[in-house]
């Protein structure tokens, strides 16, 4: 949110100032207008996804960064999907290479991308671990994770279990922690967490790798795929994930919702509202 550390700058754009000011990335709606080349919506369209400052009334957004609402949802649960469900989604089956019947620990299990990281290890068949703190132990179980470890109590890389996929959505933890708790063949895929995170996964994840089977390495960023949001518009009907809402704002307060989310632990997703006319 601030660009603290100064090189996150380079990610997001802009040295002194973001280069975009507009805020918001996820979002749910109706089509009101569409563009002459636009094929697959019309105006009216219930849709979720995509758009650069959707905390807004108005947003614009690509035709290819949209796919349907599922009717039976509502605008907010479809709004706290798409990009922390898209990073849970591509980090297990693209990074992590995730199977049936694998041994998966999520860490970072409450948050946004930790608690569909959950539900969908859960669709891909795996056994599954929740690392969160205490008061969230109830929530993860109540989406379907297996196994819950309390991390202000107990040092998952310390226990003699071992994991076929470890996905680190908030990790902590150094690299060689993370592999001691991986099973011979284990991969370990960072999703988020500090910039020294990110830059141990990228920088040393391969070279660590290059020792015994297991698989060490940084997913980066999730990318918009018109085809994954599909997926999860599918799973997000069937009931296989449910968003984890832990708030909802009203478009007059956004700074209060940024406010909350860089101040306490949210559990899953924070969302804005378009009340006057049932837009999210």
């Amino acid at each position: 949110m601030r660009a603290n550390p100064f090189p996150i700058r380079l990610m997001v754009g802009g040295l002194l100032r973001p280069k975009d000011p507009r805020f918001g990335s996820d979002v749910a709606g109706r089509v009101e207008a569409v563009g002459e080349n636009v094929k697959q919506f019309r105006p009216g369209d219930e849709v979720f996804g995509c758009a650069a400052g959707s905390f807004a009334e108005y947003a614009l957004a690509r035709e290819a960064y949209l796919a349907l609402k599922p009717a039976n949802r509502s605008f907010e649960e479809a709004a706290a999907v798409p990009v922390a469900a898209l990073t849970a989604l591509q980090g297990l089956r693209d990074a992590g290479g995730i199977r049936p019947g694998q041994e998966v620990l999520i860490q970072g299990a409450s948050g946004g991308v930790g608690t569909f990281a959950i539900q969908l290890a859960k669709s891909f068949g795996a056994e599954v671990t929740a690392v969160c703190s205490t008061r969230n132990q109830d929530m993860a179980r109540s989406i379907g994770a297996d196994h819950v470890i309390d991390y202000t109590k107990e040092d998952f890389t310390r226990r003699p279990q071992r994991y076929d996929l470890i996905l680190a959505a908030n990790g902590y933890h150094s690299l060689s922690a993370y592999k001691r708790a991986l099973k011979p063949q284990g991969v370990y895929v960072c999703a988020g967490g500090t910039i020294p995170q990110f830059l141990q996964a990228m920088l040393l994840g391969s070279l660590m790798s290059r020792n015994g089977g297991k698989k060490m390495g940084s997913m980066g960023i999730a990318k918009v795929i018109q085809a994954d949001l599909v997926t999860l518009g599918e799973l997000l009907e069937a009931g296989k994930i449910v968003p984890v809402i832990d708030g909802r704002y009203p478009l007059s307060e956004v700074p209060e919702a940024i406010r909350y989310v860089e101040e306490v632990h949210a559990q899953g997703k924070v969302v804005v509202t378009v009340e006057s006319d049932d837009k999210s």
